[in-house]
């Protein structure tokens, strides 16, 4: 089946069940002369198109294609500027919550025993100038040289989709940790408790209440153990590492000692019976070899060893496939329009047009024996299906 923006559209409102949400995203217009539906759509499939920026979607609805588009009226960037300071983002991320959650009913992660969620942040736009309330100050020798716009993502993982959920973003004032905190607990709201098998962090959001928030939330925790948990990681290094490694295994090329005990003690305010530490040494082809220590509260009765290193190495799907090709394919640092509402909007929609990208092309398009498409040849189709052909003259 070849891919267009008509058939894609039909894909969101039959399949996914957008067609609601397409026609009501949360307008906030006092006037509006143009729909909300039209614009809400000029930006999703522009995103898809990898054209990100207000201008580059105002040439868009102005080009031949705007047809093929299913675009029906031309319109500039002001209106989107306008439009995306505007819009409640709330509708987005429950849009966002319920793709992904038909996309479970759907069986899209049925091949894998664990749904993880991965959570992280990162920042996202920088400026010279204060421009709005996102604006966080970047100082370096007690002088400000700029202005970062930063924020935490949750996003599916560990089932061959990484599919982002929903995001917070977090100015002057707040922190990365209270804004993740933020967006576990409302994902978990919208997506239910039985969604997922279990929460994968970085070593900053190993602390004690984090920690017993997602386990309240139904939600296992594989969390990086670093220095900010000093009596735990030296008793670790001293216990783990010497003796010959139980558990020996390659993954894709690399070579992997691990080593696993579910003996530590937690620490006074952490209400955990018992904490299970991993640690490993992948030893690459090249002879460089990478170490990490990860805790868990997952019994060795239900993960064993080789299942939670691979839930802890699931973290990077959010890396690599959510921050590095939201930005490097979809724009995510570009600015559109410098005002908090219009940012947070361009990110869930980002957000959205990832998760649907990768569940219209890995599982829908998939369907049959031939080979998955690659993103880049999804995004070729997608153009070469604006063409408009010329008429041949035969006079």
């Amino acid at each position: 089946m070849s891919a267009s923006p008509s058939r894609l559209r039909h894909y969101l409102t039959k399949r996914l069940r957008l067609r609601g949400y397409l026609r009501r995203p949360g307008d906030g217009r006092q006037r509006p002369t143009l729909p909300a539906s039209t614009l809400l759509w000029a930006l999703l499939i522009s995103l898809l198109l990898r054209c990100y920026s207000f201008h580059g979607v105002e040439g868009l609805v102005r080009s031949g294609g705007r047809r093929a588009l299913r675009i029906p009226r031309r319109f500039g960037d002001d209106a989107l500027a306008y439009f995306t300071a505007r819009l409640d983002p709330e509708p987005t991320r429950q849009a966002l919550a319920s793709v992904v959650r038909q996309a479970k009913r759907n069986k899209a992660f049925d091949n894998h025993c664990f749904i993880g969620l991965a959570l992280d942040g990162t920042g996202a736009g920088w400026r010279r100038q204060r421009g709005c309330s996102l604006c966080r100050p970047h100082t370096q020798d007690g002088q400000t040289h700029g202005y970062l716009h930063q924020l935490v993502m949750l996003s599916v993982t560990g089932v061959g989709l990484s599919l982002p959920v929903d995001i917070e973003p977090y100015g002057p004032g707040d922190s990365e940790y209270a804004a993740g905190q933020r967006l576990l607990e409302r994902a978990v709201s919208r997506l239910g408790r039985r969604f997922a098998d279990y929460l994968v962090v970085d070593g900053e959001f190993a602390t004690a209440p984090f920690l017993q928030t997602a386990t309240q939330l139904g939600l296992g925790v594989v969390a990086r153990l670093k220095a900010n948990l000093p009596i735990l990681l030296a008793e670790a290094q001293q216990r783990l590492g010497y003796d010959p490694a139980p558990h020996q295994f390659l993954d894709g090329q690399d070579r992997v000692e691990l080593w696993d005990r579910d003996d530590f003690q937690p620490w006074e305010s952490l209400d955990w019976p018992a904490v299970r530490v991993i640690f490993y040494r992948q030893h690459k082809p090249d002879g460089s070899c990478v170490e990490a220590y990860w805790l868990s509260n997952f019994s060795n009765l239900r993960v064993p060893s080789r299942l939670l290193y691979q839930m802890a190495k699931s973290r990077w799907e959010i890396e690599n496939q959510g921050f590095n090709d939201a930005k490097t394919r979809y724009g995510l640092e570009h600015i559109r329009h410098h005002d908090a509402n219009a940012l947070l909007v361009c990110w869930l929609l980002t957000a959205m047009a990832l998760t649907i990208e990768r569940l219209y092309r890995l599982r829908y398009l998939r369907r049959g024996t031939h080979r998955p498409r690659t993103a880049a040849e999804l995004h070729r189709e997608l153009w070469l299906s604006l063409a408009v052909p010329r008429r041949i003259d035969s006079s």
